[in-house]
């Protein structure tokens, strides 16, 4: 399975410690370069799990910068141009215009519960609080819920 990030989804596993999921997920973990270059603000160093393409269709990121930032626009672009299984896309405007393109999202959250399901972390709950407790990840309570209902911890 591939899976094309943005950059929120992967500063904020760096940060807690929890990269290694998206690897144990996904064979291939691949990033656009404006995706770099905006984790490179913050993280000096990334897993070489993580792979850095560049995007081909210019023209198609062009006209997504009207609506998105740099890292989000080519994220949903490389994703189409290599018919990704996942867009690891957490901004609700990012995910709306993914949609409407034709690619399939997933949040970090659902990373986090696909984890839990395949037995890679004992604990979404444990997860979701240093998201929120460490990096101030907002999580909203209805879809906190549903996580953890769907986790089998709540």
């Amino acid at each position: 399975m591939i899976v094309v990030s943005d950059t929120s989804a992967i500063s904020a596993l760096l940060d807690i410690g929890q990269i290694d999921l998206l690897s144990a997920i996904y064979r291939d973990v691949l990033i656009p370069e404006a995706v770099e270059r905006e984790l490179r603000v913050a993280h000096t160093q990334f897993p070489s799990s993580i792979r850095t393409m560049p995007i081909v269709d210019r023209a198609f990121c062009s006209r997504l910068l009207v609506e998105l930032d740099e890292g989000e626009a080519e994220a949903i672009v490389l994703a189409k141009e290599l018919n990704a299984d996942d867009l690891l896309i957490d901004e609700a405007k990012g995910r709306r215009v993914a949609v409407r393109e034709g690619v399939h999202v997933i949040g970090l959250l659902g990373v986090i519960l696909e984890a839990k399901l395949r037995g890679l972390t004992p604990s979404v709950r444990k997860i979701i609080e240093q998201l929120e407790n460490e990096v101030h990840f907002h999580i909203g309570d209805p879809i906190k819920e549903t996580i953890l209902r769907e986790a089998g911890e709540l």
